[in-house]
């Protein structure tokens, strides 16, 4: 399996307050990254599977609604995540 227990920890560990910390959206958005890259990477090579696109989509949406959250509650949090993740906005 691609998203072992050990994998989560090290993103929770890494962009929560602790290891435990699932449910903070910082770990949530990091996680969702994670299986997003590795979804993209997938239908690189199966270009075919409607599936696996649509379940994409909707992380993509979840990771989408998850930085808005963050972004109208706290810009600073908000910055600091894109910033450390890499991402476009």
């Amino acid at each position: 399996m691609y998203l072992s227990p050990e994998i989560k920890k090290n993103i929770f560990k890494e962009h929560g307050s602790s290891d435990t910390d699932t449910g903070s959206p910082e770990s949530q958005i990091a996680l969702f990254t994670h299986r997003i890259g590795h979804l993209t990477n997938h239908l690189k090579n199966n270009k075919k599977d409607l599936n696996t696109r649509r379940s994409l989509v909707l992380l993509v949406n979840k990771r989408r609604k998850l930085l808005n959250y963050l972004k109208d509650n706290d810009i600073e949090r908000y910055r600091a995540i894109i910033k450390k993740l890499k991402l476009r906005k």
